[in-house]
């Protein structure tokens, strides 16, 4: 085929799609299946595959779902609306109350609220002096729509209340959905329930949301005025007080086992409901012990999401590639016959590491079940050996790098006393081809720098036309050239250069996880961010090599120091970073300064009573203080607990250092 024909082709396709987008997303009508709708994207994508020339801003790779309508007036949620962690079997749901445990540091009594995972669209409600003033999407979680007089429309919310208990500032939150029987008046307009849902919530006219049969079930709250609840259980029975519908599966148990039991037996009748389910939510009962755990940055520590059952089929491996990661690691994907699973033409699967490979003898040729669970990679559980041909031969793992041909190992871990399952390219800088561009495609990401119109394909088809060599080489693009290129145009890249231009004020904390060290997340970025303070001491400790500092900042260990050391021996990483501190706009952390524990400085020596150093730690800083990992000139106070290290307490007392209990730490902080 010409490439005329290609163009015209592709662009077709682009057409359809978008057509059909809109109706999936923002209309929420499709007029063809879910499956039709997935073919017609891979279709797209295969073709950008192939012809690395039809990639453009435009390209589908780049978009989710569809933007927050400018319709709407924008509410930013006083507590943020986060996402649930996933469980998909027992082993999971004991990792997840292992680490409950490990951040409490003891194993309190609790029990677990269970309630099924309605398939529908969160809304939060809030109430001022007993009556509905906000109705507010999810949104991104942070910021949310608002479509007070759509969800006005809902029977089921009550838009004033009578009880003489309601608090005078709540905001209550649940699940708006279509129950089946309804949904099959209206099945015609829309493809599913959720998608029927949400976009009659999303109806610029109210008397439109009206004609939609929608339901809505009370879950939990966000922030309220005066918090008395002792369980989730009590606040549950006071929303059916104050006349809120709550789902009638609701249900208190008191270990995993019964979690795993009654999750079976609700499996089995999920398809009896008179609404769509797709798993259970267990949340720990006792809110004391929810405020206690907190949340990580993007989920609850007390509760999780249990999920149904996969879907899997079967299909034959075609050929096994190996991908090449920013931090090196070398992963092993099978290339399949494509096959539909739940709705999803899938033609790729994760093998995960060698092991995984040798442990099942996953082999090019073989039949394999592929399993899709949720958002989780399909990935190969079981190969059918009985269906395998007489010449296959055992796949080898790679020992020199398929990109840049370094040596590969496995690194052994000092802790497990074992060697790792993952085999890594030994180049650490960006002289491995797809090591950089990985590398560059985590510099541009949503909790980097947030580049938009700068995906991940758009990197690929720059580095191809040599635009892109370094993070540094986006700040100095060819605009003029880039006009010039298939699917652009004068719109299109000053679209992209406002993107760019915009992205160059950044926080420390981002511009430190922006340059893709291996072993420092956002969560170490962070708070390296907030001990460092400015970025001069973080660029100072790059200059100087003396990475020692970095032992005393608590929550920072030797993996990640030495991982560190690593990164920056490169003196091309060293001199990227230098560079990028000249271009942007790196804006200090805006730590919090009127706390009580402002300027003071804390570590902790012994086991602590009741309280994990996880949890003690987080109280310290939420109110202005820093933990450190060692005894100096720059600690305030060593809080003891039991059987202390006598060697910090010398050294505390042979320089000056207070030694306080935990009982005294607890009076400082009222």
């Amino acid at each position: 085929m010409i490439k005329s024909d290609i163009i015209k082709k592709y662009k077709t396709k682009i057409k359809d799609f978008n057509k059909h987008s809109k109706l999936y997303y923002d209309k929420s009508n499709p007029v063809i299946s879910d499956s039709e709708f997935d073919k017609l994207k891979q279709e797209i994508l295969d073709l950008e595959k192939n012809f690395p020339y039809l990639i453009s801003k435009k390209s589908i790779s780049s978009i989710v779902g569809y933007k927050p309508s400018k319709v709407f007036e924008k509410y930013k949620h006083k507590v943020p609306m986060l996402s649930l962690s996933n469980a998909f079997d027992e082993d999971d749901l004991k990792n997840f109350e292992k680490k409950i445990f490990n951040f409490l540091d003891n194993k309190p009594k609790f029990s677990y609220s269970v309630e099924p995972k309605i398939d529908g669209i969160s809304a939060s409600l809030t109430y001022k002096n007993k009556e509905l003033v906000y109705g507010v999407s999810r949104g991104d979680g942070k910021i949310g729509e608002v479509i007070t007089e759509n969800l006005k429309t809902i029977k089921d919310i009550p838009k004033k209340i009578s009880s003489n208990n309601f608090p005078d500032d709540i905001e209550i939150r649940g699940e708006v959905f279509i129950k089946k029987k309804e949904f099959i008046k209206i099945s015609d307009k829309f493809a599913n329930p959720r998608n029927a849902a949400s976009g009659s919530l999303r109806q610029k006219d109210p008397k439109e949301t009206n004609k939609i049969p929608l339901n809505f079930t009370a879950y939990t709250y966000g922030h309220i005025s005066v918090d008395n609840f002792e369980n989730q259980s009590d606040f549950l029975k006071a929303l059916n007080k104050w006349g809120f519908k709550t789902n009638g599966h609701n249900k208190l148990l008191n270990n995993i086992d019964e979690l795993i039991e009654y999750h079976e037996k609700f499996e089995k009748i999920r398809f009896d409901l008179d609404y769509d389910v797709d798993g259970l939510v267990y949340k720990i009962n006792e809110l004391s012990l929810q405020k206690r755990l907190g949340f990580t940055s993007n989920a609850p520590r007390w509760a999780i999401a249990h999920k149904f059952s996969a879907d899997s089929a079967n299909t034959k491996i075609i050929n096994i590639e190996i991908q090449v990661g920013r931090t090196g690691a070398l992963t092993p994907v099978a290339k399949v016959r494509p096959v539909n699973i739940g709705g999803v033409v899938v033609s790729n699967a994760t093998l995960h590491n060698e092991d995984e490979i040798i442990r099942k003898d996953i082999r090019v040729g073989d039949i394999v079940k592929i399993e899709r669970a949720g958002d989780v990679i399909p990935h190969v559980i079981e190969v059918d050996k009985s269906k395998r041909e007489k010449n296959t031969k055992k796949f080898n793992f790679p020992i020199y790098c398929p990109s840049c041909k370094s040596k590969t190992i496995k690194e052994f871990n000092l802790i497990t006393k074992k060697y790792d399952a993952v085999r890594r390219c030994t180049n650490v800088g960006f002289e491995c081809e797809k090591i950089a561009i990985e590398k560059i495609k985590h510099f541009i990401s949503k909790e980097a720098l947030n580049i938009e119109g700068l995906g991940k394909k758009v990197v690929e088809k720059f580095w191809e036309l040599n635009l892109i060599r370094k993070p540094q080489d986006i700040f100095s693009l060819k605009y003029d050239y880039i006009a010039n290129l298939d699917g652009w145009g004068k719109l299109s890249v000053d679209n992209l250069r406002n993107s760019i231009n915009k992205s160059k004020i950044v926080s420390l904390q981002r511009f430190i996880y922006s340059i893709g060290i291996r072993h420092i997340g956002i969560e170490n970025a962070k708070i390296i961010s907030e001990n460092l303070k400015n970025t001069e001491h973080f660029l100072e400790i790059i200059r100087t090599k003396k990475f020692e500092k970095f032992l005393n900042i608590d929550g920072i260990g030797e993996t990640q120091i030495n991982s560190l050391k690593n990164f920056f021996s490169n003196k091309f990483n060293s001199d990227i970073v230098i560079q990028l501190n000249s271009i942007l706009k790196i804006q200090n952390p805006n730590l919090k300064q009127n706390g009580i524990l402002k300027d003071k400085t804390f570590m902790f020596t012994g086991k602590l009573e009741g309280i994990s150093r996880a949890e003690a730690k987080s109280l310290i800083e939420k109110n202005s203080g820093t933990t450190l990992s060692s005894v100096s000139k720059n600690l305030d106070y060593l809080v003891t607990g039991d059987k202390p290290t006598k060697k910090k307490i010398d050294q505390a007392k042979s320089i000056g250092v207070k030694i306080i209990s935990l009982k005294e730490l607890k009076k400082l902080l009222n």
